[in-house]
């Protein structure tokens, strides 16, 4: 079994952003030696998440304001009393800190459409790590 592993490091410039790490992605499983395998993709952080889906400006759009009615800014979390982002966790945990994509033939196996994204909770950050890691033979 080979395990392949890369930490992709980002700067993200607005509280809530989409960004787009789909060629990273597939270079990292193409450069790889795993022909068979699973590629898994995370975000070691509290406050963003990952999440796949078509790479269109008004879909992007849709997804950030839904993530904004469904967690809205809000004096009223307990955990604001602490940090002022309970808005960026929970929507967070609810859309989760990573993907697995199949790997087959050394490609990883995505719909025509899926583009893989960070999705920014908390930000401006200067620093956001995603880390890649492809299991296989």
């Amino acid at each position: 079994m080979v395990v392949l592993t890369r930490i992709l490091t980002l700067k993200t410039s607005q509280r809530r952003q989409l960004i787009d790490i789909t060629h990273d992605v597939v270079r990292f499983v193409r450069e790889g030696s795993v022909k068979e395998g699973i590629c898994t993709i995370s975000v070691p952080h509290a406050t963003a998440a990952i999440i796949a889906n078509e790479h269109e400006s008004g879909l992007m759009s849709d997804i950030l304001t839904k993530i904004d009615d469904l967690f809205p800014q809000s004096p009223s979390y307990s955990h604001n009393a602490i940090d002022d982002n309970a808005d960026a966790h929970l929507a967070s945990a609810f859309l989760g800190h990573s993907k697995s994509f199949p790997i087959v033939n050394q490609e990883m196996v995505r719909g025509t459409w899926q583009s893989i994204f960070v999705v920014e909770l908390d930000g401006p950050r200067s620093r956001r790590e995603v880390c890649l890691q492809v299991i296989g033979e």
